[in-house]
């Protein structure tokens, strides 16, 4: 039925979650921040996802999310950091620390050369490639997009016109599998392309959105392919 895949990276075929708490905690070790809490993590996740929804709505840029998101952060539990030094430690620490969701790597190898796979991304170009090589995924994909260089965020329409722009498939040869529902389900509404919502959680469905097909696992993409 379809062609191709478009895969989301962070929170889809890699756990940020699992990253996101291993980069803070050695930061604020090597920063001398003392110790981050489980529960702190939890609320920057809060803070972080917040800053990166305003992005998608086209109301903020990529560099004010990157300094207010630690500026409120720090601001909550009345840390004092340098916070443009502090999101470049952070980016680095990012980059270090990735982990699979679902053993997601063997997932796209085995579907290597059944079907197009392509990354489409909202994570800093930088930051993306730098996990893609040290997952080893960077091998297995057919091709990555990612929102800083195309000069588009998801869920944007343009976004997914400039994907298009370069891929053979057609719009309707093509599905979407992400956990977003800001990002990928709604730029897969936005675009006309199938989706697949990836939802570990077992989260409610929206009703102001269409989801084709959702997921617990990422194995049962094998069932809807």
């Amino acid at each position: 039925m379809y062609k191709a895949i478009l895969w989301d990276i962070d929170g889809t075929l890699l756990d940020f979650n699992k990253t996101m708490t291993a980069a803070l905690k050695h930061c604020f070790l090597s920063c001398g921040l003392g110790e981050c809490t489980d529960s702190m993590v939890e609320r920057y996740h809060l803070i972080n996802e917040g800053w990166w929804q305003r992005l998608e709505r086209g109301e903020t840029t990529r560099q004010e999310l990157f300094v207010k998101r630690f500026e409120d952060f720090f601001g909550e539990f009345g840390l004092s950091y340098d916070t443009h030094e502090f999101d470049r430690l952070y980016k680095l620490a990012l980059r270090e620390h990735v982990f699979f969701n679902d053993n997601a790597g063997e997932l796209v190898r085995s579907l290597r050369g059944r079907i197009k796979q392509y990354a489409v991304s909202n994570t800093p170009a930088a930051e993306l490639n730098a996990k893609l090589r040290k997952s080893g995924l960077d091998e297995l994909l057919d091709g990555v997009f990612i929102s800083e260089t195309l000069g588009a965020e998801k869920p944007s329409p343009l976004f997914f016109d400039r994907v298009f722009a370069q891929i053979p498939e057609s719009r309707k040869e093509v599905i979407i599998v992400g956990d977003s529902l800001t990002s990928d389900i709604k730029g897969a509404n936005n675009a006309g392309i199938s989706c697949c919502w990836y939802d570990p959680e077992r989260k409610p469905s929206p009703s102001e959105l269409w989801i084709d097909h959702i997921i617990t696992n990422l194995n049962q993409i094998h069932d809807i392919i």
